[in-house]
């Protein structure tokens, strides 16, 4: 191969993209013979706590090995792809995007095209991006309408927008204080993670950028056409660590996930995600409680306070905080250091109310076991989702 051919010169910008910081995602495609059930390579820049490195997505037909590499031995390995497992590849880059076909003889064709839209580079951006925990450039936050094509939120989505900031940054702190901020090595397997009732997959999404490289994210939405959606967009933004499965919270099969998330489930659909993420050992449950209306018929007015609950807006607050202060009891309960915290409001309810728990003991605290039966006593509470799941007498 000479050195002018279209395959070095492939190769250089390539190495000067991945080198420079100007790589956005590479994708190798069109299998060669010896691809065997080989499809796809996608390939993007992460920034891990050991530095810099390229996660490599190896689609097979049946399922996906995910890697993270140092960006010199990355380069290496591209070296032998293309020609043999792969006969396309295409290079996305803050400048162009240069599309690599290959061919017999030697007769390559290399298309190199200039963006018409520049993504800003990193070091360009205003201090206040900088301390995004997510990036605001990434593809999934345009395809899902919440950015423009150069990163700045568009002015109906700016609620949203910083909803998913300060989401992925809660996030990020829980992992750690679970233990599971840390890198995967490259033969572990992934953090699995699962989203139940994700709707329009906004926050989903968010999970599946902070985590990039180190999780399998699944999103479980009952409506299939919200499902639809949202695995075309994952798919387009190259994000194969990134599924959506139709179900319900109640029967959606769970594999053994670290990290249970269900955010504005109605009713008793929190305490059923709660419960099937305790049944899983899950490491960390994240939960928004919404519609909180089991305990109110239940809700007995103790002398002093049947007065003010008379009122329909005390009677349904009270419900709202009995309900939530059992499940926080039951959660420790159940071996989970937990903490309930207000969080940032979003466009479609008032409800911002978040029970965060990471597990830490087994379960049987005798203590948590005391209050709980205590608080429903004074209540008069005699069932709750969530202590029916988990089996407590109250």
């Amino acid at each position: 191969m000479s050195t002018d051919s279209a395959r070095d010169r492939f190769f250089l910008l390539l190495q000067q993209a991945a080198r420079g910081g100007g790589l956005i995602k590479l994708t190798f495609g069109r299998p060669g013979a010896q691809a065997g059930d080989l499809r796809n390579l996608f390939v993007r820049p992460v920034d891990l706590r050991k530095g810099p490195q390229l996660c490599l997505v190896w689609r097979h037909t049946t399922r996906d090995i995910t890697k993270n590499l140092p960006v010199e031995e990355a380069l290496l390995q591209f070296q032998d792809l293309l020609g043999n497992l792969f006969l396309d590849a295409h290079l996305f880059t803050q400048e162009q995007t240069v599309e690599l076909r290959c061919h017999n003889e030697g007769r390559d064709n290399l298309v190199i095209k200039a963006n018409t839209v520049t993504a800003p580079r990193a070091q360009a951006a205003h201090n206040r991006e900088k301390a995004h925990v997510l990036d605001a450039t990434a593809d999934w936050l345009r395809q899902l309408g919440i950015t423009n094509e150069r990163g700045a939120p568009r002015a109906e989505m700016s609620a949203k927008f910083r909803q998913i900031q300060k989401f992925a940054e809660l996030l990020s702190h829980l992992l750690a204080d679970a233990g599971l901020d840390k890198p995967a090595a490259p033969d572990a397997a992934l953090l699995q993670v699962t989203d139940m009732g994700c709707g329009k997959g906004y926050l989903t999404f968010a999970v599946a950028g902070l985590l990039a490289g180190r999780a399998q994210v699944t999103g479980v939405e009952l409506r299939p056409e919200l499902v639809e959606r949202c695995n075309a967009v994952a798919q387009a933004c190259l994000m194969p660590w990134l599924r959506f499965v139709p179900g319900s919270i109640q029967a959606a099969p769970l594999e053994k996930p670290d990290v249970v998330i269900a955010l504005h489930a109605c009713d008793t659909a929190t305490d059923d995600a709660l419960a099937r993420g305790i049944e899983a050992g899950a490491r960390v449950l994240l939960v928004s409680p919404c519609c909180q209306k089991e305990l109110r018929a239940q809700l007995g007015a103790p002398a002093v306070l049947a007065g003010a609950l008379r009122h329909g807006i005390f009677q349904e607050r009270q419900a709202e905080f009995v309900t939530d202060a059992l499940r926080a009891d039951l959660l420790e309960w159940a071996g989970y250091r937990t903490r309930v915290f207000e969080f940032i409001s979003t466009e479609h309810t008032a409800k911002n109310l978040m029970i965060a728990a990471v597990r830490c003991r087994p379960q049987g605290d005798a203590g948590a076991a005391e209050r709980i039966r205590a608080l429903a006593a004074f209540y008069g509470i005699r069932h709750h989702a969530l202590a029916r799941h988990l089996k407590f007498d109250l």
